[in-house]
């Protein structure tokens, strides 16, 4: 029997790999057409809960046309900043599709962040007005960035709109925006600031089961996208019911959250992201509706991601080989 390897990353390695956000977002569009065809096998997550607001989750995913298997085991605690810590860490395991075994192991920090951020540009593609040009971002931590860089890759942006609680994660955002992008970055004092000047709208707050919304009713303007990372930590429930339509990216992961507590106030999605892409569900119809995308985070993102990344650090020798 030969010896059985596995290929270890670790964040500074999948970095290193440097995945251009366009090609996470193509991969993300064939992984969720799969999906809106029934061709992946994906279970609802489960996961445990060791503090307030926290979670520790476990998302395995199959995607057949992609030889694509693993799991990826993450964790979310909001308190990480007064630690100096980040709000989601974890690893991820990918599994040979025809023996079972594991090949790779890697962080997922980096992974999760682009992924993320590609996710809602997709979303936007299908309900969003493709000439739209102005972004408001609304908490300026690492998804703010990815999904700045993912909607600059889809839409002809020239301005984005910066808010964040903390008046000094604001201004670094502000300053690394700025040298990343051609566009003006302008930091606003309030969130209805953000909101009500923004052709495309990203909330990306703690994932908070009891929030205290800020945006309101009539604040996203007629024609708008928004896309709630943060489930609807940032949407009031009046500012939900004004939208037209509605996504997710899995209808049975959105019902156990709502199970679970959350989206008390949220109207159930019109279609996921596999129907919108699939065609089997329309995405916007006019130039006055207001759309929002509720993106919970799928495994399926993950898979459809990660082989890549393995195969170009083997490629460029990035990693550490150990034995199983």
């Amino acid at each position: 029997m030969s010896e059985q390897k596995v290929l270890y990353l670790s964040r500074a390695d999948v970095e290193k790999v440097n995945m251009p956000m366009k090609e996470i977002i193509e991969a993300l569009e064939k992984a969720f057409l799969e999906k809106g065809n029934g061709k992946v096998e994906m279970p609802p997550k489960p996961g445990i809960h060791t503090m307030p607001d926290a979670f520790i989750h476990a998302m395995p995913a199959y995607i057949p046309s992609m030889r694509s298997a693993g799991i990826k085991w993450v964790s979310g605690y909001p308190e990480n900043f007064k630690r100096d810590l980040p709000y989601i860490s974890g690893l991820l395991i990918l599994n040979d599709v025809e023996t079972g075994i594991p090949y790779a192991i890697m962080d997922c920090m980096w992974i999760t962040a682009m992924r993320t951020g590609a996710a809602s540009a997709l979303s936007a593609k299908y309900l969003a007005r493709p000439e739209s040009e102005t972004v408001g971002i609304l908490a300026c931590g690492v998804q703010g960035r990815t999904n700045l860089e993912a909607l600059s890759c889809l839409f002809p942006i020239k301005r984005a709109y910066a808010y964040d609680v903390l008046p000094e994660v604001q201004e670094k955002f502000i300053a690394e925006m700025t040298r990343q992008f051609k566009f003006e970055i302008i930091g606003v004092k309030e969130p209805k600031q953000a909101v009500v000047e923004s052709d495309l709208v990203i909330t990306s707050g703690p994932i908070l089961k009891h929030p205290t919304p800020p945006i309101e009713k009539d604040w996203l303007r007629p024609g708008s996208y928004g896309s709630a990372v943060d489930f609807d930590s940032y949407w009031s429930g009046p500012a939900l019911a004004q939208m037209d339509r509605i996504s997710t990216d899995d209808h049975a992961q959105f019902q156990y959250y709502k199970s679970a507590g959350y989206f008390g106030q949220t109207p159930d999605p019109y279609a996921d992201l596999g129907e919108l892409v699939a065609g089997l569900k329309p995405g916007r119809k006019d130039e006055k509706e207001r759309t929002l995308a509720i993106n919970l985070g799928l495994a399926l993102d993950d898979m459809a991601v990660a082989p890549d990344i393995y195969r170009r650090a083997k490629e460029s020798g990035l990693g550490m080989w150990l034995p199983l």
